[in-house]
């Protein structure tokens, strides 16, 4: 009896130790951030889930945010508002999120105004004259994640 609930609790401290967000988690096998990115024409249209830490969590509505590969290499994904919150104090956990990797190409005049809104939004300074070019951006249209504490 002891050790069935023991058993008990270590399986619900452990299921606190995750954040469920959106949609259930659908693939059996996780991309790497690296590898993603070294071709990621080829994965565009394509369902991916991958892990990595938090570096950044939209400050305003929770839509967005921003994790990295061990070795630095960074990926977004990007929730309709309000379809996801993500936790803004989940910068420096690990994440397992899951969606369809888009890609967008990005005029300069479109840059400035999405830096120029984020800033505003997450209370940073902008300086559009930083700003030279358009940009492509690929991102992860998301459908479900995973906080893992």
């Amino acid at each position: 009896m002891r050790l069935f609930v023991i058993m008990i609790l270590a399986a619900a401290s452990l299921a606190l130790a995750e954040t469920p967000l959106g949609k259930p988690l659908a693939l059996k096998e996780t991309t790497g951030i690296d590898q993603l990115l070294a071709a990621p024409d080829n994965y565009v249209g394509k369902t991916v889930q991958v892990r990595g830490t938090v570096r950044d969590v939209c400050r305003m509505m929770g839509c967005w945010t921003e994790f990295a590969s061990p070795t630095g290499k960074s990926v977004r994904i990007k929730v309709k508002d309000g379809e996801i919150v993500f936790p803004k104090d989940s910068v420096g956990k690990t994440i397992v999120a899951e969606g369809t990797f888009t890609k967008q190409v990005l005029t300069k005049d479109q840059v400035i105004a999405q830096a120029k809104h984020e800033a505003e939004a997450n209370k940073r300074k902008f300086d559009p004259a930083g700003v030279k070019s358009g940009k492509t951006v690929y991102q992860i249209a998301g459908t479900g994640a995973v906080v893992l504490d």
